[in-house]
């Protein structure tokens, strides 16, 4: 009777968030290998090509890895010459991150993919539903921040 009632109840809401991420994350890494980066590092720099110029804290919080995965990802990023880093002129101890002409580059070859991939998701939702979806992921992520 238990196994009859488990089958007939939805999957938890962060195990379907967790099944998304996880499906949008091998689809991106397919998308981006022949370029030689990981869905990780390209999502660092469309960060950084939506706010250039930030610390390695801020961009470990914005891509989703830990401070001390960020340090690795930068370094790998920057010896490709995707990123650079310069003295914060306003706090000299602080190290910005850039993105290089190159990381433009990278990320422009990419776009139409990626939007495939996003059109894909949503594919059997009306416009109004997606931006509907858009909000609710917004509002579910500010409320764990």
């Amino acid at each position: 009777m238990l196994d009859a009632q488990a089958a007939k109840t939805p999957p938890s809401l962060l195990y379907m968030v967790k099944q998304v991420e996880l499906v949008v994350r091998s689809h991106l890494d397919e998308l981006v290998k022949p370029s030689g980066i990981t869905a990780l590092q390209y999502t660092a720099l469309t960060v950084l090509q939506r706010h250039d110029g930030l610390s390695a804290a801020q961009l470990a919080r914005d891509s989703f890895v830990t401070a001390q995965s960020i340090a690795d990802l930068v370094r790998s990023l920057e010896t490709r010459g995707l990123v650079r880093r310069e003295r914060n002129p306003h706090s000299r101890r602080e190290l910005l991150i850039l993105l290089t002409d190159t990381a433009r580059e990278l990320l422009a070859r990419h776009e139409g993919e990626v939007r495939e991939l996003e059109e894909r998701m949503v594919r059997e939702l009306t416009a109004h539903q997606t931006e509907q979806f858009r909000q609710a992921l917004s509002r579910a992520w500010h409320a764990l921040s």
